[in-house]
């Protein structure tokens, strides 16, 4: 089975973090910013170029480049689309 990693998140559609493959100060970064297993995570905006991508995460909105959003794995939420 193929795990499915925030930079592949649709948006309007909401994920749960399942785990953070960074090491490093990348991992303390994404953790610092919440990105923590058990979170929810909506992908809100796309910037015109496609890359970063704005997620809303604990309530904050944080923008991610996709080399970012691909250490983070995700499982689509139910109803994953708001």
């Amino acid at each position: 089975m193929t795990q499915l990693t925030l930079d592949q998140l649709e948006i309007g559609s909401i994920a749960v973090v399942r785990r953070l493959n960074a090491g490093g100060a990348i991992r303390d970064r994404l953790m610092d910013m919440g990105l923590l297993p058990g979170t929810l995570v909506l992908a809100e905006f796309r910037s015109p170029l496609g890359d970063p991508v704005a997620y809303r995460i604990r309530g904050a909105l944080i923008a991610l480049r996709r080399s970012q959003a691909r250490e983070v794995e995700i499982d689509l939420s139910e109803g994953a689309r708001e």
